[in-house]
């Protein structure tokens, strides 16, 4: 039998990012016992509550009202109400809002948990055939040309798969711009995940900036970039790779 949820706590909760058949069980029964939720979208996540036949009071929540809405959210944590965030897609606080108020709720004692549950990160990831078990997550590069390039070029000294969310207005800059900073690399580009056209594209920088401009793809991206080829590697004792 499953626990009820606790007084006072701020549920962090997954949502899909494309199939509605990805929520979990333990994030509709959040939904369901919680008492309000905060919502980054109240019409889409309302759509999404009421796809599920659930009706609960939204408080929105989203990047412009953060400040004054942590502070509407604290006064109800402190009440004893049990508080579900959620964002458009995907786990609260990743590119995501989210962090400001779980600061705020941890530092006034109140109980934070995770509902993990969809998360776009970790659907490219696993299925890029990069390596996983060490990677440098991004997000969102900035919007400006100076800013990003600053960033790329950092990014390019990071000796493990990168992880990138781009949007589809940008993903030809992108693109043009690791081609122009690194080259060599090995990219995939995953998008429209969980979704019926879901689509993983893989070559070096200039092959995917060719693909781009011939299909005109759309869709939410993730970016998934190879470490740079170790061509500086110590030999080691047993390597059978030495010497060829």
């Amino acid at each position: 039998m499953e626990a009820p949820l606790q007084p006072g706590t701020l549920y962090l909760v997954a949502t899909p990012i494309g199939n509605l058949e990805d929520i979990t069980l333990r994030a509709l029964r959040v939904l369901r016992e919680c008492d309000a939720v905060a919502a980054e979208d109240t019409r889409r996540s309302g759509q999404l509550l009421a796809h599920f036949g659930i009706r609960k009071p939204l408080l929105s929540y989203f990047k412009f009202n953060e400040a004054r809405r942590s502070e509407d959210i604290l006064d109800r944590l402190r009440r004893g109400e049990k508080i579900a965030l959620v964002t458009d897609a995907g786990s609260p606080g990743i590119s995501d809002p989210g962090e400001r108020v779980v600061r705020a709720a941890i530092a006034a004692g109140c109980r934070v948990e995770s509902v993990p549950g969809p998360c776009a990160l970790v659907a490219a990831l696993t299925a890029s055939g990069l390596p996983g078990e060490e990677f440098h997550f991004v997000g969102f590069l900035p919007h400006k040309s100076g800013q990003r390039r600053t960033t790329l070029e950092a990014l390019r000294a990071q000796p493990c798969t990168l992880v990138l969310y781009e949007s589809p207005h940008r993903i030809d800059r992108l693109l043009g711009e690791l081609a122009e900073l690194m080259p060599e690399r090995d990219v995939v580009l995953a998008r429209e995940l969980t979704k019926k056209f879901e689509e993983f594209l893989r070559g070096k920088p200039a092959e995917l900036v060719a693909q781009a401009r011939r299909r005109a793809l759309r869709g939410e991206f993730v970016v998934l970039i190879g470490a740079a080829p170790d061509t500086n590697r110590q030999r080691e004792p047993g390597d059978l790779s030495a010497g060829k």
